[in-house]
């Protein structure tokens, strides 16, 4: 009996995490109030207060589960990874409530606690220095170029770029945009070989997502 009710519980918070979501991304931290997300998740103030001890932990809950919706769908190794990574952020960032609340919410965190947390950011560079290093070791990278360096730019670039395709164009060109970024920093960062076989367009990374 006690798997049943380990499921019901993960079923629950993650009704919760997606609803959160889902009135965040709407509406922004100030402007969700529990009593809607109650509302939008179907469940009780008891089940969220037993998942998550307040509206602000909930908030924190989404900004750092970004990654999780991303990395599920990689499946390539090295600097083709982490392009994936970027590409099916692009197209996910119009789709998917859960990985553009947490973006918002990011933006926002000032409003949330006062705080400032890089987490967000730190977890997805943290994967890209992974795929930098795997890059690396498989000769993909031109001398000198340092995974750290380069991991913290593509999210500060990333972060800029959405933002700005936000305003521009509700984010409809973010994947152009993204093969663009590659584009222009490709051939800085890898050898010759690897710039003609990586794949950047926009078509891979929908394809990614199918």
């Amino acid at each position: 009996m006690a798997q049943p009710k380990q499921e019901r519980a993960e079923q629950t918070r993650r009704a919760l995490l997606h609803a959160a979501a889902e009135v965040f991304d709407e509406f922004g931290y100030a402007g969700a109030s529990i009593t809607r997300i109650l509302k939008r998740a179907g469940v009780t103030a008891g089940a969220l207060y037993f998942h998550f001890g307040s509206k602000e932990d909930l908030a924190k809950a989404v900004m750092n589960s970004q990654p999780e919706t991303l990395v599920p769908l990689l499946a390539a190794g090295g600097l083709q990874r982490l392009i994936d990574l970027t590409l099916v952020w692009s197209w996910q960032l119009q789709r998917d409530p859960l990985l553009r609340a947490g973006v918002r919410l990011t933006n926002e965190q000032a409003s949330i606690d006062g705080t400032l947390n890089a987490d967000p950011y730190e977890n997805f560079r943290g994967i890209m220095v992974s795929c930098l290093h795997e890059a690396m070791e498989s000769g993909e990278l031109q001398p000198g170029v340092d995974p750290s360096v380069v991991a913290e730019f593509v999210v500060a670039a990333c972060t800029g770029m959405q933002m700005y395709s936000n305003v521009v164009s509700g984010r409809r060109d973010l994947p152009d945009r993204t093969q663009q970024m590659w584009n222009l920093i490709l051939p800085g960062l890898a050898v010759p070989s690897v710039i003609t076989r990586a794949e950047t367009s926009p078509a891979r990374g929908s394809a990614l997502m199918s």
